[in-house]
């Protein structure tokens, strides 16, 4: 019986996949218990700022849900109908989770501006209360710190962004232990002041995951620095002659980049594909967040010229063969041809004709005779005569 071994790359996938699903588990259960808390308790004490904070962790428990949604679709293998993968469901989730913040960080910032210029204060709150705020607040600093470093540890920016939405509550909450405090000492109004500056720190949070996430949807490129940096790392390969037309863009934290590699224009097709390969390897192992490498091999340097394939373009082998035929079909050259090796060049076709030793003539004199005869091929460049001696012909053949 056969049994099917999956190789270490999927296993430590599939680690990667439940130890985020497991870390956000125990946030939203921490938010959940956190958040009913907060509120029962300050409208108990009549704390504005408290019932505020509740809100942001109930916020933080509606989004653990899309975060969890988003692990399990965004994290999937590519599929007949998403060829590069569903990282962009992360990238949609971050942009929801960000106008959310947003949404609930007008409501409270609103409802405290009402309470501070109605002049309406809050009551000692009581020593218990500000023990749980404490409390909450360990708890979220705690859970920040614990995302964070797996977030870090299987690259997820979507992860990280739910961290930071931890790290906001924790920030909130600090604030409204001060507000706490203050009311517990006299200074009432300090707790409408509190719940506003916990408005505030909720919206930029929301306002930076929504612009980050944009920025990724609308394809914005790595900073210049670190491209400069994959261009020298291309370019230091052997073989490489230039690079140009590099692009890069991102998708749920992993990064893709495109550029053209111009190689020798008379190697072969297999040595310049194997050039390129390096490339690809080199840039792997120095940006490890490389998850396509996509790579075009130039024969020249054709960088600022636009697209190729929407120029005309020159004839293909057949019509080549044929138009030379047409001109050369007497030369004893042609009759003794071995191998004609056609290179595109400077926006023509040079010709290189590999012949046999049969033919005791300088190949420059040969050569000059077959341009003459095809004097009138716009499109033909260089003609050269190669020879081959009939021992390794044979052998070629």
């Amino acid at each position: 019986m056969s049994q099917t071994v999956e190789s270490p790359v999927v296993q430590h996938h599939a680690l990667d996949h439940r130890e985020a699903k497991r870390v956000t588990y125990i946030g939203a259960w921490l938010d959940a218990v956190l958040s009913i808390v907060k509120v029962a308790v300050g409208f108990l004490v009549g704390s504005a700022a408290l019932i505020a904070d509740g809100i942001h962790s109930l916020s933080d428990l509606v989004t653990d849900g899309f975060v969890l949604a988003a692990i399990h679709y965004g994290r999937q293998e590519p599929d007949k109908d998403h060829h590069y993968g569903h990282g962009r469901i992360e990238t949609l989730t971050t942009l929801l989770l960000g106008s959310i913040l947003i949404f609930v960080a007008g409501g409270i910032a609103w409802s405290s501006l009402d309470r501070l210029v109605s002049g309406q204060g809050v009551s000692a709150p009581g020593f218990v209360a500000i023990g749980i705020t404490v409390v909450a607040l360990a708890s979220k600093e705690w859970i920040f710190r614990y995302t964070m470093r797996v977030a870090k540890r299987v690259k997820s920016k979507l992860l990280e962004a739910n961290a930071w939405h931890s790290r906001s509550d924790a920030l909130s909450t600090a604030v409204v232990l001060v507000a706490l405090l203050g009311a517990q000492f006299g200074v009432g109004w300090l707790d409408a002041v509190a719940a506003v500056v916990v408005g505030l720190l909720v919206g930029k949070v929301g306002w930076d995951l929504l612009w980050q996430s944009a920025r990724e949807l609308v394809d914005t490129a790595l900073p210049e620095d670190v491209q400069q940096q994959m261009h020298d790392v291309a370019h230091s390969v052997s073989g490489v002659d230039s690079v140009h037309d590099l692009r890069t863009r991102q998708s749920a934290g992993w990064v893709m980049v495109d550029l053209h590699i111009v190689v020798g224009p008379t190697i072969t097709v297999s040595e310049a594909h194997e050039i390129g390969n390096e490339v690809s390897r080199r840039l792997r192992q120095a940006f490890p967040l490389l998850t396509d490498v996509i790579f075009h091999i130039d024969p020249e340097d054709d960088a600022g010229e636009g697209d190729p394939s929407k120029l005309p373009g020159l004839p293909l082998r057949p019509e080549v063969e044929a138009a030379l035929d047409a001109r050369w079909y007497a030369h004893p050259v042609w009759r003794t041809l071995n191998e004609l090796q056609l290179h595109y060049l400077d926006n023509k076709v040079s010709v290189s004709l590999i012949i046999s030793d049969a033919v005791h003539q300088p190949p420059q004199c040969l050569a000059s005779q077959l341009k003459a005869m095809a004097a009138d091929i716009e499109w033909l460049g260089h003609v050269e005569i190669l020879y081959i001696t009939r021992a390794a012909s044979s052998a070629l053949r």
